[in-house]
């Protein structure tokens, strides 16, 4: 793999690229087009790419447990998702009296519960909080006053959870109970200026935190203590989310985003990456118990 990525050819580039999503079951990877109201799979089998169009922004995915489908964090809230044939079925808006807000990025934890943020579409109101949908299907509101959610993720021993602003170029960590309550909240890292913003996150089997640079044109791996260990260059300025892949989950894919590039500056904005992470695995993702 030359330069340490390369890309996956498919007929557009996404202008929102997030939420990604690694299936064991399909030996897939799914990934939402947030602007252009797109799911998108690539096969690792086969190499293939599929994209599904949907009635509304899509900010993720997260597959369930024991049955077929998904649920997917949409800008009217949490729904159940089937995509052969296209199935929405709506699940609660966590947000009635903000209906400029939408749900932005997710992650499931071994409980099963769906950890998801909120925030405001026009960027202007910090008005974002933090989610935890039961398997119940009811919400509760586990944190506050963002102005742009993104990236949950969790320890391997899930004793830890991390959250981000990007607003505030901020990464949260938070110490996490074995019944899923968090408490303590404090800064895991502070991005500078040159560093970008700090979009979507996962933590390998080492316990470090890969991050993906909004505006710094990589995505890099801190430590537990946030000391920064690597950084992978990518041609594209505005990378959104990684995840490790794989029956061996050793491969590692990245999203990125073209809103507002000039294509002709950036030929490879929007562009889903393969990135090689140099040995390192990570964990498998949580599944919705409900």
């Amino acid at each position: 793999m030359a330069d340490q990525w390369r890309v996956i050819e498919r007929a557009e580039h996404d202008v929102l690229g997030e939420g990604l999503w690694w299936s064991a079951r399909e030996n897939a990877v799914y990934w939402t087009d947030i602007l252009s109201h797109a799911v998108n799979r690539y096969s690792l089998t086969d190499g293939g790419v599929k994209r599904w169009t949907v009635p509304e922004r899509i900010g993720w995915i997260v597959e369930r447990r024991s049955k077929p489908g998904f649920i997917a964090g949409f800008q009217s809230g949490f729904a159940e998702l089937e995509l052969d044939p296209l199935t929405i079925r709506p699940i609660v808006d966590p947000e009635p009296a903000l209906p400029g807000n939408r749900l932005n990025d997710a992650k499931a934890d071994r409980r099963g519960h769906i950890w998801a943020g909120t925030m405001d579409a026009a960027i202007k109101e910090t008005t974002g909080s933090l989610y935890r949908l039961q398997p119940d299907r009811s919400v509760r509101r586990m944190d506050e006053g963002y102005k742009i959610c993104n990236g949950p993720t969790f320890s391997p021993t899930q004793d830890l959870f991390y959250h981000t602003d990007t607003g505030r170029s901020t990464v949260y960590c938070f110490d996490m109970t074995p019944d899923g309550e968090i408490a303590n909240r404090r800064v895991f890292l502070k991005f500078t200026e040159d560093m970008g913003y700090p979009d979507g996150m996962t933590v390998d089997a080492e316990c470090f935190v890969w991050i993906a640079h909004w505006g710094g044109s990589r995505v890099s791996r801190f430590s537990p203590d946030g000391k920064l260990d690597r950084a992978i260059k990518l041609p594209a300025s505005q990378i959104t989310n990684v995840t490790f892949a794989g029956p061996n989950l050793d491969r590692m894919f990245v999203t990125s985003a073209a809103d507002g590039i000039e294509r002709s500056k950036e030929r490879l904005a929007g562009a889903l990456f393969e990135v090689d992470p140099g040995g390192i695995r990570g964990l498998s993702p949580g599944l919705f118990a409900g």
